[in-house]
């Protein structure tokens, strides 16, 4: 902590993804190199928060599609893994360190947020112990590195939220969504299956469990890509499919709806689906992730 400006450690560096700068660097830009930028400016996208040996090549189909010299806020919407939550809340720091650079939370947006009612603040350990947004500061460092001094964050842990409240966020949002200088990354990884997960859904018509729950997943990717929220709600209600990230999913959908009433044409696709390992027995575990964009055309 110096002149009262207070950091958040990158308290899952070394764990979750590699602790050095350098070599960091050169797996973002290894995963980056891979990938195809077709559907770029992204005006929102989806991508994983799992450890990077895991998830970091799926992420970077979505962060490809970021184009750095418009993008000046991203808002980074992570769901809350470790305290109840039943709002969105926001960090409690000025700076977010990353082994790359350091990334400054935007006060300003802070404080338009802070004045509607509808926060609350994360304590530090909150914010420390959860991952769901820290595992996109690398990326969002990585994909912005050109404009590295010229952006800021606005990062958002959000609650378990109930539909009518998914509608007052999205809409919330929906202003800061209409900009195309601002970027929206919410964070989610899609099905955990297994006992670990206490989730079992299997359809046997699909053949082995790993691709029913391919199956499962994208009928969940199709559905968010029709960009209907009560689509999405009714999915979830039927399948009980473990998205960890619904809630910042459903936001995202809201606001894309209000500004969709308010004419603006959009489209989502996602670019790739993997799974952490593949499911045949009972006794194995797996998590599925996606990466998709939102263009505004």
């Amino acid at each position: 902590m110096s002149n009262g400006v207070v950091c958040r450690e990158a308290s899952h560096a070394g764990s979750w993804y590699t602790a050095s700068g350098p070599q960091l660097n050169a797996e973002l830009e290894g995963w980056l190199s891979q990938v195809q930028s077709t559907k770029r400016p992204a005006r929102a996208i989806i991508a994983p928060h799992a450890g990077y040996t895991y998830s970091g090549s799926c992420a970077a189909h979505a962060y490809k599609q970021v184009d750095s010299s418009v993008t000046r806020r991203i808002f980074i919407l992570g769901p809350s893994h470790h305290v109840p939550l039943s709002r969105c809340a926001l960090s409690s720091v000025d700076i977010y360190k990353t082994p790359l650079y350091d990334l400054r939370i935007d006060q300003k947006i802070y404080g338009e947020l802070w004045k509607t009612g509808m926060f609350e603040r994360m304590s530090l350990q909150t914010d420390q112990d959860e991952h769901s947004i820290e595992m996109h500061l690398p990326y969002t460092a990585k994909a912005m590195e050109s404009h590295k001094d010229e952006f800021t964050i606005i990062p958002v842990l959000v609650g378990a939220l109930s539909e009518s409240k998914e509608q007052e966020f999205g809409k919330l949002f929906s202003k800061y969504l209409a900009d195309p200088s601002n970027l929206f990354v919410v964070s989610s990884d899609f099905c955990h299956w297994g006992q670990r997960f206490r989730y079992s859904y299997y359809d046997e018509s699909q053949g082995e469990i790993y691709r029913s729950i391919e199956h499962l997943d994208k009928m969940g990717m199709s559905i968010i890509e029709q960009l209907d929220p009560g689509s999405f709600s009714s999915y979830l209600k039927k399948y009980h499919n473990t998205i960890c990230g619904r809630h910042p999913i459903g936001v995202l959908l809201n606001a894309i709806t209000e500004l969709q009433e308010n004419g603006m044409n959009m489209s989502f696709s996602f670019l790739n689906y993997a799974q952490s390992s593949q499911c045949r027995s009972w006794q194995d575990s797996s998590v599925s992730y996606a990466a998709g964009t939102l263009t505004v055309h």
